[in-house]
């Protein structure tokens, strides 16, 4: 497949000190400029008639799009009659611009909460006891089956690791002809496994790059790495040791720091010429919870452009490792012909470089396939105009407007650019779903057969090549589309399937399945999934790009889904406040409609007020039963259905207290009332292996999120579950806060390492086969975050209000959760910090009763995020579905819930009763009680 090469250029390098601060000076001023303008313009639309809004508005919108692509076509016409080293330096101020423009506020993180609640812990006595209680927290690792289950661990995270690797460019350099190469980079000194925060594990046992090819039988070259060892211990002014100075460096968030490549003399290069032909340079960086990235950081920096420059300017065979959880912008593996491979690694877990090795060598052969499109520029995506810190100007909170609709990630850039090949291969450089191989694979793909609502896909593939290989078939289908209707993507992905390892010669025959229904769209008017007459078209395809085989279905009839599939409940429109004012996205018309942030109201509406401070009254009914002497002990329950009537004498016995204790102390350990048998759970992060912010403990670490969806194969995901499972039964753990499943909505999400893809069928299957496997061995799973947890900043403070219409949120952001529940079997979920519309997920009937448990019919527990913001009320989540308050702090949340209780003993002490039953009923599923 060809990519045109893009005009991304070194523009820095070279430049003085001077030169560079002017620069960031002129950026900075034209922002301030352009956000003075914009608060003017704010000003003066609040102070028009309400009724004159709407067409100032459009006018605003007609002048900005006007007056971009006027300063699109002169600054192209300015850069035409420019020298190289004028473009060069035209691209420089450009990209300062863009980072300067885009920088996000960074979230309060982890290590200022540990800091805040080790003061509060002196400060106060119901503080200090909180602290006590999550600091006693234990895990024993050290047992026989504790050590077997990391051992087994390892194993699996390899073979993820293995078969996730997704092999970008090769021209022949892969597998290396001779084992010998000479690697550059700072980067290569200190490889991403994973990310930060909870999303990260223990990576003590992570193998180093040099390590895996020395494992591998690779030779590296040994005067090259002395002599990035010492350029290291000089840059940080006579380290003792340059490895430890490198690691500094390139450590956290972020791309870490890539040198001027001043220590590559003639000299140094001469000798690695002589060494071997083939280079190998490593690029990436890593995310972290509680902060987002800019589009700056996901591009080259000018030292890394010099880097390229030398090394291309004396080898012909470089081959470019992609150690990054986010999309980077790649352009650059085309402008030079000396890069003949480039692999994606992702951050792949401890045993990742022992994978990338074998991949090098030819032992592996690469398998995988991306999750999310690459496009030659992060920012064209319309999702990237409303990213980032957006605050209001009458209320402490910041907001965010998914203006982008339905069209996130291919489903924009495969819709805009359907009948435009030339722009869609300027636009994007890898599909969504690409991946190479090192053999040759031939499809014959059969009829789909539709019957009894379902659609069925045989594909036979035949391995025509000289190396065993396994192969992975994308399903796709196109919905008829009418403008100005319902929005529908060009193309979806409704279904895949992973072959077993072929060997030469070998063919198998896969089936992909799905139902009809799953090409229905959420129509608004109809509040319903509808089934449009018409042609639909399957795609059997290599990528969302590629089709290998195309066939049509015909529907005769327009089919609405007025009810749930699993449980028979009536749909509705549950969410038209979370709309707000905001105009979407449409394919009818997209550059009337493409998002700017110059439109966007900073100005709270009273109706977004009033749900972010709900007015709530008093409850009718009577009082709960309280302390009743019933002799039920919780493992009588054990095996009855959620509703047996014998739940109620259960829980009429417990004291107030009781139930409070129960639903307020649950950060990592659930509380125990002994008297009525109700053990204590523990319950432990991250989706990349088991691990506590309170405390240190030794477990398996696998490859992030984004890695395991990157292999396209659901029983490595069940088997990852099942090996956490597993080692949990040996530790003493109940529940695990995994997995994460919101979507790359942009390619900035600090914690898009620990999701798994922008796209939400590929997400639940993933997080199906993880749960599953996981609660195979009786380990509740907490799918996360629910919902719209896509972006970090002003997340936790001060909060932040997500505006979506119902269809985006039905089928993208809601869909990889009610797979899981549907597909997975979930019993347990968490909420996330998000505000919808201005209502919190955590304290949200639409969202925890009337969809969770009323439409999909779950029957789990659910558990808060990190209680860390006001607006974290616990008198809505007790009212209104939310379990488990996930409260390092739970004395503040206990009289918080028990000053409610007393406006209002009906409402909050029925809701105290429903949220002890949820957990009650969870806890007789995990290890405790088998």
């Amino acid at each position: 497949m060809a990519h045109p090469s893009t005009n991304r250029t070194d523009a820095g390098r070279g430049l003085d000190v001077a030169t560079r601060k002017e620069i960031k000076q002129e950026a900075v001023a034209r922002v301030r400029a352009e956000r003075e303008l914009a608060k003017q313009w704010r000003a003066e639309l609040k102070a028009m008639p309400r009724e004159e809004r709407a067409a100032a508005k459009a006018a605003h919108r007609a002048e900005a799009r006007a007056a971009k692509k006027a300063a699109k076509a002169e600054r192209a016409a300015r850069r035409a009659t420019m020298t190289r080293a004028e473009r060069r330096l035209d691209s420089r101020r450009e990209r300062v611009y863009r980072k300067v423009k885009h920088r996000p506020q960074r979230a309060i993180g982890w290590t200022v909460v540990v800091a805040v609640v080790a003061i509060l812990a002196v400060l106060a006595a119901p503080v200090v006891s909180d602290i006590s209680r999550l600091l006693s927290i234990t895990v024993d690792s050290s047992t026989a089956d504790g050590v077997a289950a990391r051992e087994h661990g390892a194993v699996v995270a390899e073979q993820i690791s293995d078969e996730g690797i997704v092999l970008l460019k090769n021209d022949g350099v892969l597998p290396l002809a001779e084992q010998k190469v000479n690697v550059f980079s700072f980067a290569s000194f200190n490889l991403r496994y994973g990310g930060n925060g909870s999303g990260g594990s223990d990576q003590s046992s992570a193998v180093t790059l040099y390590d895996a090819l020395e494992e591998q039988g690779v030779a590296y070259n040994p005067e090259l790495y002395g002599a990035m060892q010492d350029a290291g211990a000089k840059t940080e002014e006579g380290a003792a040791n340059g490895l430890i100075a490198i690691a500094q460096m390139v450590s956290g968030s972020g791309k870490g720091t890539e040198p001027a490549p001043d220590y590559l003399t003639d000299d140094v290069i001469a000798q690695a010429k002589g060494f071997a032909d083939t280079a190998l340079v490593v690029i990436g960086n890593d995310g972290v919870e509680s902060a987002d990235m800019t589009a700056g950081e996901l591009a080259l920096t000018d030292e890394q452009r010099e880097l390229f420059d030398t090394v291309t300017a004396s080898f012909d065979q470089v081959v470019v490792i992609v150690n990054s959880g986010n999309q980077m912008e790649l352009g650059f593996l085309d402008e030079y012909p000396q890069i003949t491979g480039a692999v994606w690694i992702g951050t792949p877990g401890p045993r990742g470089a022992v994978s990338l090795a074998k991949v090098l060598t030819g032992e592996v052969n690469p398998s995988g396939r991306l999750t999310d499109t690459y496009a030659y520029d992060v920012t064209s995506a319309p999702s990237t105009v409303n990213y980032g810190d957006f605050q209001y100007d009458n209320t402490k909170r910041g907001f965010l407007d998914y203006a982008e609709g339905i069209y996130v990630g291919y489903r924009y850039y495969e819709t805009r650019y359907v009948d435009d090949e030339a722009g869609y291969q300027a636009a994007v450089q890898y599909p969504f779903g690409y991946g190479l191989s090192y053999t040759d694979f031939e499809w014959t793909a059969s009829t789909p057969v539709v019957a009894e609502g379902r659609v069925s896909v045989d594909v036979t593939v035949a391995n025509t090549g000289d190396t065993a290989g396994k192969d992975i078939v994308e399903v796709y289908a196109s919905a008829p589309y009418t403008p100005g209707g319902v929005e529908k993507s060009a193309i979806t992905l409704t279904g895949y399937a992973k072959t077993s390892l072929l060997e030469p010669g070998a063919s198998e025959t896969v089936t992909v399945e799905f139902a009809l229904r799953d090409l229905a769209s959420w129509n608004t008017a109809e509040g319903a999934y509808v089934l449009d007459a018409g042609q639909y078209d399957i795609s059997v395809a290599t990528d969302v790009h590629t089709p290998v085989a195309e066939f049509p279905i015909a529907v005769a009839d327009t089919t609405v889904y007025g009810t749930d599939e699993t449980t028979g409940v009536e749909l509705e429109n549950r969410f038209g406040y979370a709309e707000g004012d905001v105009e979407y996205l449409s394919r009818a018309d997209w550059e009337g409609t493409y998002p700017s942030a110059d439109d966007i109201d900073h100005e709270a509406s009273e109706e977004t007020l009033a749900l972010m401070d709900p007015e709530i009254a008093p409850a009718e009914g009577e009082v709960p039963t309280y302390e009743a002497d019933n002799g039920l002990m919780l493992e009588d329950l054990a095996g009855l259905d959620y509703d047996d009537p014998k739940w109620e004498l259960f829980l009429d016995q417990f004291t107030r207290d009781e139930l409070i204790d129960l639903f307020a102390k649950g950060a990592y350990e659930t509380a125990a009332v002994e008297r009525l048998g109700v053990p204590s759970a523990v319950l432990l992060d991250s989706p990349s292996g088991l691990s506590f912010f309170f405390g240190d403990i030794t477990a398996a670490a696998y490859p992030t999120e984004i890695v395991v969806a990157s292999t396209w194969n659901d029983e490595l995901a069940f088997e990852l579950g099942e090996s956490v499972g597993a080692e949990a039964n040996a530790y003493g753990i109940e529940g695990w806060y995994a997995p994460g499943m919101n979507l790359h909505r942009t390619a900035m999400g600090g914690r898009d390492f620990e999701y798994f893809s922008e796209d939400p069928l590929l997400s639940g299957k993933m997080a199906a086969g993880m749960i599953s496997g996981a609660q195979s061995k009786h380990v509740l799973t907490f799918m996360k975050h629910f919902v719209l947890n896509d972006q970090e900043i002003n997340a936790r403070a001060p909060g932040v209000n997500v505006f979506v219409d119902e269809q985006a949120l039905r089928e993208l952001y809601l869909k990889p959760f009610e797979i899981s529940v549907k597909e997975g079997g979930a019993m347990g979920a968490m909420s996330s910090f998000i505000n919808i519309g201005g209502s919190w997920a955590g304290g949200n009937e639409q969202l925890l009763q009337e969809v969770l448990r009323g439409e999909w019919g779950f029957d789990g527990v659910v558990s808060t995020d990190a209680v860390l913001g006001g607006f974290m009320d616990p008198a809505l989540a007790v009212r209104y579905g939310n379990d488990l308050m996930l409260a390092p702090l739970s004395s503040s949340v206990v009289s918080s819930v028990k000053q409610a209780y007393d406006e209002d003993p009906v409402g909050v002490g029925n809701g105290l009763r429903d949220r002890v039953h949820a957990v009650s009923y969870a806890l007789l599923q995990t290890e405790l009680f088998q």
